[in-house]
C-alpha cells in the first residue's frame, strides 16, 4: 500500500479496541509517522460489534480501509475475525483472540454460533495467528488486558521495535495498571 501501514482492529463493546488502537496510534506517532484514526461502534455497550481503523506512513491521508486494503486485523472476539476477514490484503496478517463471545441472537436461541471459524479463515490467502489473550490475561492477573496481549503478538508480528511499543503502553495506560498491561504485552510477544 502506498500509504504505509493499514490495520484493522476489530472486537464487541467492552473489550478494549479503542485502547489498544491508542497505544497502536501512540507506536506509530513515535515513530515520525502520520498516523490517523477513526472507530466506530455499533452498540457497544450492549456487545455489539466496535471496529477501529488505523493507518500510519510518510503521509497518510484517511483513515478508512476498504475491503481488501488492511494489513493486519486484529480480532479480539472469534467470530469477528470471520466477519471482517475479507478487509484483509492477499498474505495479510490476522491475529485472533480465541474466545467466544455470543451475540444477542445467538444467546436468544434465533442463530447458532458458526461452526469451523479456523477452517474457513484457513481457506483463505491470509496468515492466522491464533491465540487464548482472555486466558492469558487472566494469569497476568485481569482479563480485560487481553487487548494488551493481542498487541504484544501485533508486535512480534510488526516491524516496529519492542521498546517502542513498551514506551507507547507506558504513555497509554494509567500507572495503577502499567505493571499488569507491561506483563500482559510481554506474553503476547512472546507466543509469536
Amino acid at each position: 500500500m502506498s500509504e504505509g501501514t493499514s490495520i484493522l482492529l476489530v472486537g464487541v463493546g467492552g473489550q478494549g479496541t479503542i485502547l489498544a488502537a491508542k497505544i497502536l496510534s501512540q507506536v506509530a506517532m513515535q515513530q515520525k509517522l502520520d498516523v490517523k484514526m477513526s472507530e466506530v461502534h455499533g452498540m457497544s455497550q450492549r456487545g455489539g460489534s466496535v471496529i477501529t481503523y488505523v493507518k500510519f506512513g510518510p503521509q497518510v491521508f484517511s483513515p478508512l480501509i476498504e475491503p481488501g486494503e488492511a494489513d493486519y486485523i486484529v480480532s479480539f472476539e472469534k467470530l469477528e475475525s470471520l466477519r471482517w476477514a475479507h478487509y484483509l490484503k492477499p498474505g495479510g496478517t490476522l491475529v485472533v483472540n480465541e474466545q467466544e463471545i455470543y451475540p444477542l441472537p445467538v444467546l436468544t436461541g434465533a442463530a447458532n454460533y458458526p461452526d469451523h471459524i479456523f477452517d474457513r479463515l484457513a481457506a483463505k490467502n491470509i496468515k492466522v495467528v491464533k491465540c487464548n489473550a482472555a486466558r492469558l490475561a487472566e494469569q497476568c492477573g485481569n482479563i480485560k488486558a487481553a487487548n494488551v496481549v493481542l498487541m504484544g503478538v501485533l508486535a512480534h508480528e510488526s516491524a516496529i521495535s519492542k521498546q517502542a511499543w513498551l514506551e507507547a503502553i507506558e504513555q497509554k495506560v494509567p500507572a495503577r495498571f502499567l505493571a499488569l498491561n507491561k506483563a500482559a504485552f510481554e506474553v503476547g510477544y512472546s507466543l509469536a
